[in-house]
């Protein structure tokens, strides 16, 4: 017997409202739900909005803060510049949360959330995550979000296991900064280079030229081999 989609086990709370304003990944918000594409490809973007770092607690403080090592990557330097301050329940006291977004990661999101269907798909905790997602997704893009507990913990990373999404795999994409996060399928993937404060960085602009092509594909394969191998 099949495994349940996890997509239906974490779901996107504001699903409804989302949906009453037509902001599905496969439709654009000013085009009615009954022009969705038949097909689903996924895109899962913490990527965009990696750069962070957690005010360490006061010198009073006993508590002891769990290491915030995000994507299988490395620790974050401390930001300057946050365009968000999220105050996060560790062990009993609140933290600081600084995050900093990646250039044009606005308009990537909007774009993506025309094209496709999207889902949040994260080695990161849902504490971490999901209020910065909150901020970061002011659109209703994602229609579904997946933490670490969705994740395939192997070899000492957390694999985003695509088959586990209930969709067809030939019309799921990957967009990750890890390839240990897909590993189970790289022919999914859209690799992206890590990103931390590099103000005049493009990358995620330049994709979506790439991707609005994309959408007009039957199956993603083709295009995904063409872009790995260029």
């Amino acid at each position: 017997m099949d495994n349940p989609s996890i997509i239906t086990q974490v779901t996107n709370p504001k699903e409804e409202e989302i949906l009453s304003c037509t902001q599905d990944k496969v439709s654009q918000c000013n085009i009615s739900l009954k022009k969705q594409r038949s097909r689903s490809i996924f895109s899962t973007l913490f990527c965009c909005f990696r750069d962070y770092n957690v005010e360490p607690p006061s010198i009073n403080s006993t508590s002891t803060l769990p290491p915030l090592v995000e994507e299988n990557g490395g620790l974050q330097k401390p930001i300057s510049n946050a365009d968000f301050i999220v105050p996060v329940e560790i062990d009993g006291t609140i933290h600081q949360v600084y995050v900093l977004k990646r250039p044009h990661v606005d308009e990537f999101l909007q774009r993506m959330g025309e094209l496709f269907e999207c889902v949040l798909f994260t080695a990161s905790l849902a504490k971490y995550a999901d209020p910065v997602a909150d901020l970061l997704d002011r659109w209703g893009v994602f229609r579904a979000r997946l933490f670490r507990e969705s994740c395939v913990f192997h070899r000492g990373n957390y694999v985003k296991d695509l088959s586990r999404l209930g969709r067809e795999l030939s019309k799921v994409i990957i967009v990750d900064n890890s390839p240990a996060s897909y590993i189970f399928h790289p022919e999914n993937a859209v690799p992206v280079q890590s990103w931390f404060d590099d103000m005049t960085d493009t990358e995620l602009l330049d994709l979506i030229p790439f991707f609005e092509g994309l959408s007009r594909e039957e199956e993603v394969y083709s295009m995904l081999h063409k872009l790995c191998n260029r």
